[in-house]
């Protein structure tokens, strides 16, 4: 797709014969803040980037900000990348770092008309020669997530999407193992106040083993893993994955259906016999269903479900859950838990809402911490004391980190 800004006729300026410039329509996508660079990529052909993305609804502002979620740069290297937002964030550490991001999302994000998730590809990588100037020390990095602040953006999104990657496939495989080990060395990297930029820094990170570690080698001095791109390219993972996004189809249906030779959603559509009602709805509607559902839409849905609970039950609290709670733009599901306080109290439903509002990693992670550091056991149910043989009551989720002696950590730092 190209985009190159349109020849001007001669005479036709923008503001030409006194009429003031229209001014661009209501951002669409809230939480989205792009700056585009102008280093390397022209004043002429920045405005007319910034007109085509206002026109589809995204916000583009013209000064860096600390609003800015997502800059754009084009013909940049990664060492200029970094030294440039070093340079525009100064001394500040406290101010959130938005996403480095190539000319392809961009590009990518106004053929689909809306900002495209975030892939490694779409990533400034950092090279080998650079050295971060926010280094964790691995000696104070707490082992369990439900220790650590894991904030939406994070500084070394093209290894921790390599490693979920490896995770997943281990997960299609029935490796429980290699799953669960994947994902602990992914969600200590998104813990990092700072980039990875040379293996010194994985020595002492807790759950780094040498597989997780090799992988992130490989990224660094070429930029890609051979592993990783083999999995990815495999029929077996393209089909397990597609299968797996299917309403009421987990992976051992999944598997078995590889097994059998089915690959596409039309073969499954010819052996209707071998499928639920959930699986027949979830391949009729498996458009609707796997397109993301954006944030405002599901503010939208709550506030209609606000209005219908308050004429049954005038002062309840309704409360998005899921990944909009963690700070996320778009997610694939919108959940909602009604239950009375007292209820919620005496019955654990508590941690039966802090299981739909963490990462899935971070609930393991908490109910693990639990066990083996507390010898209390959290689960859906409540939260037991097995040598007492009681059940601690919890009114919030504070209660929760309270009863386990932790640090209460926001749903938005929890994206383990």
């Amino acid at each position: 797709m190209a985009l190159v800004p349109p020849k001007k006729r001669r005479g036709q300026e923008a503001g030409a014969g006194g009429a003031a410039a229209p001014s661009p329509p209501p951002p669409l996508f809230p939480g989205v803040t792009v700056y585009l660079a102008e280093r390397h990529m022209g004043r002429s052909r920045r405005a007319f980037l910034t007109g085509l993305a206002r026109a589809k609804g995204f916000r583009v502002d013209q000064a860096y900000s600390p609003e800015v979620t997502h800059v754009v740069m084009e013909g940049t290297s990664a060492a200029e990348a970094v030294d440039w937002l070093d340079r525009v964030l100064g001394a500040s550490g406290s101010l959130q770092r938005p996403l480095l991001l190539n000319i392809n999302w961009f590009t990518e994000s106004m053929g689909q008309g809306r900002p495209v998730p975030v892939e490694g590809r779409h990533c400034l990588g950092v090279p080998l020669s650079m050295r971060s100037q926010a280094d964790s020390d691995p000696d104070t990095l707490p082992a369990y997530a439900c220790q650590r602040h894991t904030p939406l953006s994070h500084h070394n999104l093209c290894f921790t999407e390599a490693l979920e990657t490896l995770a997943e496939a281990a997960g299609f495989e029935g490796s429980e193992g290699r799953l669960i080990s994947f994902r602990r060395a992914a969600s200590v990297l998104r813990a990092l106040p700072g980039p990875i930029t040379n293996m010194s820094q994985l020595r002492r990170l807790p759950h780094f083993g040498e597989h997780s570690s090799r992988i992130v080698q490989e990224l660094l001095e070429h930029g890609v893993s051979s592993e990783v791109e083999r999995v990815k390219q495999s029929e077996r993972y393209q089909t397990m994955k597609l299968f797996t996004q299917i309403f009421g189809v987990g992976v051992k249906t999944a598997d078995r259906w590889y097994r059998e030779g089915l690959r596409t959603l039309d073969d499954l559509q010819g052996q209707i016999k071998k499928l639920n009602r959930q699986q027949e709805a979830g391949i009729r509607h498996f458009k609707d269903l796997s397109s993301p559902v954006w944030r405002q839409e599901a503010d939208a849905i709550q506030r209609i479900v606000e209005e219908a609970v308050h004429q049954v039950l005038p002062g309840a609290t309704v409360t998005l859950t899921g990944g909009f709670r963690r700070g996320k733009l778009q997610g694939h599901d919108v959940d909602f838990l009604m239950t009375h306080p007292v209820e919620g109290q005496e019955a654990g439903l508590i941690p039966k809402v802090m299981g739909l509002l963490e990462s899935q990693h971070f609930e393991r992670e908490l109910r693990r911490y639990g066990r083996a550091e507390k010898q209390l056991l959290l689960n859906s149910h409540g939260l037991y004391d097995p040598e007492k043989k009681k059940s601690l009551p919890a009114a919030s989720e504070e209660d929760i980190f309270t009863h386990l002696g932790l640090e209460y950590i926001a749903p938005e730092q929890r994206n383990a």
